[in-house]
């Protein structure tokens, strides 16, 4: 399947799967050519989309943020770029046929690393970054961060398997330092280390809804809020579904234990990576 791409998404847990589904509507209805890989808990759930390609997958990183790899991974695996998109996006027009991007990254928005964490204050992620960059001989000045909802990869000659690998290994620092977001930054140090060329496209290739992206959109006045209503409504409905009380509680009471499990074998898998035991 070589020159061919996917779209890619991680959707495990009922509400990630939720959005997903209706991602998967989109594409089979806008994008009718293009295939769907998801990682997820459930199979299952997306049998009736055709077009989709659901891979079980069981949550690794401890707050499921760095499983972003393993679809990138498995999406390279089966064909030559990937389009990853959070599970939450809607593609809400018709993608145009013959879209092609130059190999490594391309990302729709992003910046200087430094930039990006030192002018939002974000003194955690900064030192772990300082550290990374310290062991791995990294020049911040020259490492980009940027947004992870939406992202191209495509082969660069092997600097993408490389990518992949530094990915795993950073992102173990960082959460056994308590960071267990900011997949950007990490990203941003593991493409910089590996040689994978980062570039940024802010041209739109097809219509898109994102809850907080359109948020900025209709206060800028780049937006209607009302051509978006319905959208932010189904985002809503999905996000905060009606519970009783006592399903709240035991589901946060679940949340809690599932945390400190991963962070108990996170620990493991730290100890089991080469890469970490060599450098950090």
């Amino acid at each position: 399947m070589v020159n061919e791409f996917c779209f890619c998404t991680l959707a495990v847990g009922k509400r990630y799967r939720t959005h997903a589904k209706m991602l998967a509507i989109d594409i089979q209805e806008l994008a009718p050519n293009v295939p769907f890989l998801v990682l997820t808990d459930e199979p299952a759930d997306f049998v009736e989309y055709s077009h989709t390609i659901p891979i079980k997958h069981r949550l690794q990183s401890v707050k499921g943020y760095h499983d972003k790899r393993f679809v990138i991974e498995k999406s390279l695996e089966k064909f030559d770029t990937c389009i990853f998109l959070d599970s939450d996006v809607r593609i809400i027009g018709k993608v145009p046929l013959g879209l092609e991007w130059l190999p490594g990254i391309t990302a729709r928005t992003g910046r200087s690393i430094i930039k990006q964490n030192v002018e939002r204050k974000r003194c955690a992620e900064f030192a772990a970054i300082e550290q990374v960059a310290q062991k791995l001989d990294i020049n911040l000045e020259e490492t980009k961060w940027f947004h992870e909802f939406m992202f191209v990869v495509k082969k660069q000659g092997g600097a993408e398997k490389v990518f992949l690998q530094l990915w795993q290994t950073i992102s173990y620092f960082f959460e056994m330092q308590g960071v267990y977001s900011g997949e950007g930054n990490v990203m941003g140090l593991a493409a910089a280390k590996a040689g994978l060329t980062i570039r940024f496209d802010s041209e739109d290739k097809f219509p898109f809804f994102k809850d907080n992206i359109e948020r900025v959109r209709v206060k800028a006045g780049l937006s209607n809020l009302e051509d978006k209503q319905i959208y932010f409504e189904m985002h809503k409905e999905i996000e905060y579904p009606k519970r009783p009380i006592w399903r709240k509680f035991f589901d946060k009471m679940t949340r809690q234990a599932i945390f400190y499990y991963r962070l108990l074998r996170l620990r493991y898998f730290a100890k089991q990576n080469s890469g970490f035991q060599q450098l950090f």
